[in-house]
């Protein structure tokens, strides 16, 4: 359970963090680069939730805000043993499952993809958008860091899936009215 009675501690000011095992690492390192991205990641991903309303996609995407903040104590823990416990909060392959899962539920109902989609349509496939590409900035943050210094490789494959829902999820948000890419359609003769 977490209870913070006050926001501010001051051991930050140097310019370090705490991580999960006690350990202090630059607030500038890879690792807290890609805690920043996930961090970012899920406040996004409320916007949407605000921008669409009530709804399946929006239940899902309230449940990945949890999932997120599990991948971000995850990635706060420093180390090679990537088995959850009581304490430690690891990402576990039944949640990229449970996310593979909802990805096909939604893209059974879609027509098949005739052209890139320009990331726009209505304001909830718009918010989604913006969040899938924070999802891929932050799994690159990830990927650095896990060329530096282990990571769960599940939370890798969590963020890879979660741009994956976020895509089909605007898809679905604009109910088959995707803005298409016609290539070279801007033109001048």
């Amino acid at each position: 359970m977490v209870k913070l009675n006050k926001i501010y501690t001051r051991t930050g000011d140097d310019g370090t963090t705490g991580l999960v095992d006690g350990s202090r690492a630059a607030k500038d390192s890879p690792r807290l680069h890609a805690i920043g991205e996930v961090d970012e990641l899920n406040a996004a991903i409320g916007v949407a939730v605000v921008a669409l309303g009530e709804g399946e996609i929006a239940a899902t995407l309230r449940r990945v805000q949890n999932d997120l903040f599990d991948l971000g104590a995850d990635l706060a823990t420093p180390g090679d043993d990537f088995a959850p416990g009581p304490m430690v909060l690891r990402m576990i392959a039944a949640q990229v499952a449970w996310l593979e899962a909802a990805i096909d539920a939604l893209n059974e109902a879609l027509p098949p993809l005739t052209s890139f989609i320009l990331p726009g349509g209505s304001p909830g496939a718009a918010a989604l958008h913006v969040a899938r590409t924070i999802a891929r900035r932050a799994e690159r943050a990830a990927v650095t860091t896990a060329r530096a210094e282990p990571l769960n490789p599940e939370a890798l494959i969590y963020l890879n899936r979660l741009s994956d829902y976020l895509f089909v999820a605007a898809r679905t948000a604009n109910a088959g009215a995707d803005p298409l890419w016609v290539p070279g359609g801007s033109r001048q003769p």
